[in-house]
C-alpha cells in the first residue's frame, strides 16, 4: 500500500502531466484512490494542490484535465498614453524614511520607532477584545467613536490654563492617520493656489500633502528654538496667508521645541492676522526630558487646529489620529473627511482607545522615555567619537531623530549611496526643506532597530565622509 500523503499523489500526477497533451483527462478520483491506496479526501487534496499550481483545471460533473498552456504575450498599455494626457510636474517623491530596509543593515533612516519600543502586548490584547465587540461589525460615526473623541479632547483640555475653555468631544474628528488629515485640512482651510506658511525645514509628509492639494507653500526659517517670529510676521503680512503649519514640540526633523514665550507670540500673530495655526503634535508621546503642553490648550477661539496621531506610539497597524478644531473650520474639515473616507474603521478606533486607557499605557510611556534617552545618547556619542565633523546643533529633548549638520562641501547624494553600499541606510535632509536646502544635513533616527549597531553605523558614516575629503 502506498503512502497516503497528498504529496505522493501530487508528485506522481506531475510526472504523468509532463507527458500528457494539453486538455488530456486525468484518471478519475476512483482510479486514483485505487492506484495510490489513498482516501478520497487525500486525492481531492492533491487535485486542489495541482489546480492551485496551474497544472490542472476541473469541470464539475465531468472530471479533471491537464490545463492548456497559455502563451505569454507582452501587455499593451499604449492606449493609456492618450487617456492620461501630458505628464504633470514631478511630484514630491516618497520619503526615504518610508523605505523598507533589509534586516542585515544598520537602519538610521526610518521615521518609525522600532517594534520593541511599542506596547505590543497591549495592542495584541486590544485587538482580541475589540474583535469580540460590535466595533468589528458596525460602522462608526463619521466624526469618530464618541469615547475616542472624548479622550482626544481631554488630552488637550487637561493642559488648558485657567480661563481657557477646554475643547468639547464634539470638536474632535477622528482620521485614519495624520497624512489624510493634513491633506483634508489644507484643502479645507487654505485651498488650491493659496499660501500656506510652513517652518523650514519641516515634515516631508506635510509638503507632500500641500503639493497634492495644490497649496502654495511659503517657507519660514526655523531651527532648534522654533521659527523666527519676525520672519513669521513678515510672511503673514507679505502673503496674506491665513494658515501656518507648525510642529511646536520635538519637530521633525530638527527636534526643535518652542518656548512658552514663542507659543504666546505665534498665537498673537495668528489672532492679529485672522489665521489658523495647524499644530502637528506627532511626537506627543515621545518626550524624553520634558512633557508636551499643546499649543491648542492655550486657545479657545478656534485659531489652533490640533492634530495628534497614535500610529507611531501605539502601532503602525493602528492608523488612527484625532483632529481638534472649533467652529466652522471643524465643519469644513469633517465634510472633507466624509467625502474622502466616509468614516474610520471602528475596530481600529476601539483598539486605539483600549490601549491608551489601560493603566499599563502610562507605565509604558515612562519606560519609553528611558529607552529613547539611552538610544539618543548612544547615537550622539558614536557620532562625536567617529564623525567629529558632524554637528548636532541641539540635543533633542524628545522625538525620534537627530538633525545633523555636515560640512557644506559634502556630496549628500554620493554619501547616501556609499553608506548604503556599506550596509548603512541614512536619509539626506534635503527632502525636509520646502525650498533649496540651507546646508548639508542628515536626519538620523535613534529609535530604529538594533541600537547596538549605532557605533558601526557612525564608523561607516565617518569613513565615507573621509573619502570625500580625499
Amino acid at each position: 500500500m502506498y503512502d497516503d500523503s497528498s504529496g505522493r499523489i501530487v508528485a506522481g500526477l506531475r510526472d504523468w502531466i509532463a507527458g500528457a497533451a494539453p486538455g488530456a483527462r486525468l484518471p478519475s478520483s476512483r482510479e486514483l484512490v485505487t492506484r495510490y491506496g489513498a482516501s478520497p479526501v487525500t486525492v481531492q487534496k492533491a487535485l486542489r494542490t495541482l489546480v492551485a499550481q496551474g497544472l490542472v483545471e476541473t469541470r464539475p460533473g465531468v472530471g479533471a484535465f491537464v490545463r492548456a498552456v497559455r502563451v505569454a504575450r507582452p501587455n499593451d498599455h499604449g492606449w493609456q498614453t492618450a487617456a492620461l494626457g501630458p505628464r504633470p510636474q514631478p511630484a514630491q517623491q516618497l520619503s526615504r524614511a518610508q523605505h523598507t530596509a533589509p534586516n542585515d543593515v544598520v537602519a538610521l533612516h526610518s521615521g518609525y520607532p522600532d517594534r520593541e519600543l511599542l506596547p505590543e502586548r497591549l495592542v495584541r490584547a486590544a485587538f482580541t477584545r475589540a474583535a469580540r465587540t460590535d466595533a468589528a461589525v458596525t460602522r462608526s460615526p463619521a466624526a469618530g467613536m464618541p469615547e475616542l473623541q472624548a479622550w482626544f479632547a481631554a488630552e488637550v483640555g487637561g493642559a488648558a490654563p485657567v480661563g481657557v475653555a477646554p475643547p468639547a468631544p464634539s470638536d474632535v474628528v477622528v482620521f485614519p492617520g495624520s497624512q489624510s488629515s493634513l491633506s483634508i485640512t489644507f484643502r479645507a482651510l487654505v485651498g488650491a493656489g493659496r499660501p500656506l506658511l510652513v517652518e523650514s525645514p519641516t515634515y516631508w509628509g506635510a509638503l507632500l500633502a500641500a503639493e497634492q492639494v495644490g497649496v502654495q507653500v511659503v517657507p519660514v526659517p526655523s531651527g532648534p528654538g522654533g521659527p523666527d517670529p519676525e520672519a513669521l510676521a513678515r510672511a503673514f503680512e507679505q502673503t496674506g496667508a491665513r494658515a501656518f503649519y507648525a510642529q511646536p514640540h520635538f519637530a521633525n526633523p530638527t527636534g526643535g521645541r518652542w518656548s512658552p514665550d514663542l507659543c504666546d507670540e505665534v498665537l498673537r500673530l495668528a489672532r492679529q492676522h485672522g489665521a489658523y495655526v495647524i499644530e502637528d503634535d506627532w511626537a506627543h508621546d515621545f518626550g524624553i526630558t520634558e512633557d508636551v503642553v499643546p499649543l491648542a490648550s492655550r486657545d479657545d477661539a478656534g485659531h489652533v487646529v490640533y492634530l495628534r496621531s497614535l500610529t507611531k506610539s501605539v502601532s503602525p497597524a493602528v492608523r488612527v489620529a484625532g483632529l481638534v478644531a472649533r467652529g466652522p473650520a471643524r465643519d469644513r474639515i469633517l465634510a472633507g473627511a466624509q467625502a474622502e473616507s466616509m468614516y474610520v474603521s471602528g475596530l481600529l478606533q476601539a483598539v486605539a482607545l483600549d490601549v491608551v486607557t489601560q493603566p499599563a499605557w502610562r507605565a509604558h510611556l515612562r519606560g519609553l522615555r528611558q529607552q529613547l534617552a539611552g538610544r539618543r545618547d548612544l547615537l550622539l556619542g558614536a557620532l562625536r567619537e567617529r564623525v567629529p565633523e558632524a554637528r548636532v546643533e541641539a540635543v533633542p529633548r524628545g522625538g525620534l531623530n537627530l538633525w545633523v549638520r555636515l560640512p557644506d562641501t559634502t556630496d549628500l547624494e554620493r554619501l547616501v549611496r556609499d553608506c548604503e553600499a556599506a550596509g548603512v541606510i541614512i536619509a539626506a535632509g534635503d527632502e525636509w526643506f520646502p525650498a533649496e536646502p540651507t546646508g548639508a544635513y542628515l536626519r538620523l533616527n535613534y529609535a530604529g532597530p538594533n541600537p547596538g549597531a549605532f557605533p558601526e553605523g557612525a564608523r561607516v558614516l565617518g569613513e565615507m565622509l573621509g573619502r570625500q575629503r580625499g
